[in-house]
Order: C-alpha cells, then structure tokens, then sequence
C-alpha cells in the first residue's frame, strides 16, 4: 500500500466518522420523540436532518470505505451489491441483506416526497440506524490494519 492510499484511508475514515457522530446525535434525539400520526414542525425537521444524515453515512461507508477497502484487499470492483457482499465476507458487517435493505431505504430518501411514504421511511431509518453504526465500528476496527505504521 502505498503512502498516499493509507492517507486516503485516514481521510475518509476521518470524514466517516464525523458523519457517524452527528448521526448518533440524531439518532437519539429521533429516539425519544418515537414514530407518531402526526410530527410538530420541529419534530419532523429533526427526523428529516436525521434520514439525511443516515442516507450520507450508509454512502460514505458503502461507496466510499467499502470501495476503498476492496481496493486495498486487491479485490475486484463490480456491484454495490457484491461490494456488500464482500464487506459481509470480510467481517465488516453482520448481514448483506440488512446493508441491502439500508441502501434501498437510502434509495427511498433520496427519492420519495408523499408525506405518507416520509413516515414509514422514519420508522425503518429508526430499526436500521444500529446496523449501520455497527458496520462503522466493524470496518474501522478492520482498517487498522491499513492505517497505523508499520
């Protein structure tokens, strides 16, 4: 590995964690208000801050960390779903199908504006935060390997 890609690495864990952070913030403060009918203006901006955060941490770890991951393991690139895959192969995360699951419901913040449809993205962002946070903890544990000097 070379110097420069070991610097990339300590970046972009760096960025990865400072997302986990404000997600974990937002996390508990979305925890406590729970799932409702109905959200006061605040409510519901908390829980949108909080998807938002969610959709860019599960990015930067799959299409960031995963991918610079593989490239580190000399494995080849091919899918988001084989990136997942592998992750799950190489310890970083518990279950494929739950970062499957993670990356559609990214899919349905990123897309979805029927108020309706907001409220049961807030639930699953709720049920599905933990899994993520475990998988940051998981592939930062796995990098250091890469990043502290040999």
């Amino acid at each position: 590995m070379t110097d420069q890609m070991r610097l990339l690495l300590i970046r972009e864990l760096k960025v990865l964690d400072d997302a986990r952070q404000v997600l974990v913030y937002s996390f508990n403060k979305c925890r406590a208000i729970g799932i409702k009918e109905t959200y006061q203006p605040e409510e519901l901006e908390s829980f949108e801050s909080f998807s938002g955060r969610f959709a860019r941490l599960s990015d930067i770890l799959i299409q960031k960390i995963f991918r610079l991951v593989d490239e580190l393991d000399l494995d080849t690139q091919g899918t988001i779903r084989d990136r997942i895959n592998r992750a799950e192969k190489k310890g970083l995360i518990i279950s494929s199908d739950v970062f499957i699951e993670i990356r559609m419901v990214r899919n349905d913040i990123a897309h979805e504006y029927l108020p309706e449809a907001i409220h049961d993205i807030f639930g699953k962002v709720l049920s599905l935060t933990l899994h993520l946070l475990d998988g940051v903890e998981r592939t930062i544990a796995y990098c250091k390997k890469y990043t502290q000097a040999v």
